[in-house]
């Protein structure tokens, strides 16, 4: 949708009815990109609230979210046909304002995840380290630690040897300056005060945090395109086979973090809003456990009150104890009668936020594909029109503030315990 040959084939299509010009002559096609991403927001959120106060598959509307797949994309496609015929004023604002506030919280969601994952990564390996006879998951921690020191450390040089040439300030600044917070939490990670909060924290979750936040600024300082001087990026002079492999690479791994964020975020979602069930979540045994794995497991049959008032009756002998072999037959089947519902006594994740995580993400995508609504060009319809993703001073200055943002919150996560230990004691 950013190339001027699919704008015109559109305005040819429908006779010039559908303009897709900005006023000043310069975001065309960034309108429409705009537009396919305001109806996949716009569907979720329909979705979201028609799904509000869904609590278990015996609710009529449950059929929603786990079915009518032909309704849903039937209902899409007509989404996406409707936002053409919109005025561009609408979306100028919607992209200037809502889609740039929405794709804010995605990235914010999307690191506090992180610190999650990494806090979760590690413990996971400790837990079955200590449960196991085995080796195997000391060496996985171990070897993951210090691979993902390493690959900090290359990155890091590759930055100092190809983007912090002379006159290169800002460049300098920015991988100084994240160096210094990678050796900032790795020694507050090992602090004996933090280890005595946090016995748990260490190595393997600063090196995950430390990677990706020094991938975060690699991205940074070489998408970003610098006219002023050629020599703080030099990728920007290599050929264009080159380049458009770095652009797909680039493309993938994107959208698999935005995928892995929203699935994550909207599976988590009991966690992250509303009241955690004892049926949807397992309670920790020690203080050293708080904070893993937000959702552990699944609402079983033995949860359901129902099930437990059945099993009281049958044990004070009130009722035979057949009345528990028809409320197995019951909970093991399905809506249709003949599969197996895992989520007649509750759902695990909240339906309505599901699609929350979605439609914040669906903003996100419309930000990054026209480079936080920059615009780059001024080009004519009728001639050519080259696009880069990222590669505008907005879209540099997210990347890197979102890694001081994620240091942050990491260090918070250890600090925290420390500073507040009777609130953090009561979670």
């Amino acid at each position: 949708m950013k190339t001027p040959f699919v704008v015109r084939q559109i305005e040819k299509i429908t006779y010039d009815y559908i303009k897709i010009d900005c006023p000043d002559g310069g975001c065309y096609g960034l309108l429409a990109v705009h537009r396919i991403c305001f109806a996949l927001a716009l569907f979720h959120g329909l979705l979201s609230v028609s799904l509000i106060g869904v609590k278990d598959t015996r609710d009529k509307r449950a059929a929603i979210q786990n079915g009518w797949w032909g309704p849903k994309v039937l209902g899409w496609l007509l989404l996406v046909v409707i936002t053409f015929f919109i005025p561009n004023g609408f979306f100028i604002f919607w992209g200037n304002y809502i889609t740039l506030l929405g794709a804010t919280l995605f990235i914010l969601l999307g690191l506090v995840l992180l610190v999650d994952f990494a806090h979760s990564w590690s413990e996971t390996c400790l837990e079955k380290w200590e449960t196991s006879d085995s080796n195997l998951w000391q060496y996985i921690l171990v070897g993951s630690t210090i691979g993902m020191y390493i690959g900090a450390i290359t990155l890091t040089s590759i930055m100092y040897a190809f983007f912090a040439s002379e006159g290169c300030i800002l460049n300098r600044f920015f991988i100084s300056f994240n160096l210094a917070l990678c050796i900032l939490i790795t020694i507050i990670c090992i602090n004996p005060t933090i280890q005595e909060a946090n016995p748990r924290s260490g190595l393997a979750q600063s090196s995950m945090v430390a990677v990706y936040c020094t991938y975060l600024n690699m991205s940074a300082v070489a998408n970003h395109s610098n006219s002023e001087n050629a020599k703080c990026n030099p990728l920007q002079e290599r050929a264009s086979a080159a380049r458009m492999t770095t652009v797909v690479i680039g493309a993938v791994f994107t959208f698999l973090t935005i995928a892995y964020c929203t699935s994550r975020a909207a599976t988590q979602s009991r966690a992250l809003v509303g009241k955690r069930k004892a049926a949807a979540i397992q309670l920790p045994e020690s203080n050293s456990d708080i904070g893993v794995s937000l959702i552990t497991s699944q609402p079983t049959k033995t949860d359901n009150p129902r099930y437990q008032a059945l099993l009281a009756a049958v044990e004070a002998g009130a009722i035979p104890a057949s009345a528990l072999d028809e409320e197995d037959e019951e909970e093991d089947s399905g809506p249709t009668g003949d599969e197996r519902d895992d989520e007649r006594s509750g759902t695990r994740y909240n339906y309505s936020w599901f699609h929350v995580i979605f439609l914040m993400g669906a903003m996100y995508v419309a930000m990054l594909l026209t480079d936080w609504h920059v615009l780059r060009s001024t080009d004519g319809p009728g001639e050519d029109h080259d696009f880069y993703i990222g590669r505008s001073r907005p879209a540099m200055w997210m990347r890197v503030v979102s890694s001081w943002v994620c240091m942050l919150l990491y260090t918070w996560s250890l600090v925290a315990p420390v500073v507040m230990p009777d609130r953090f004691g009561e979670l």
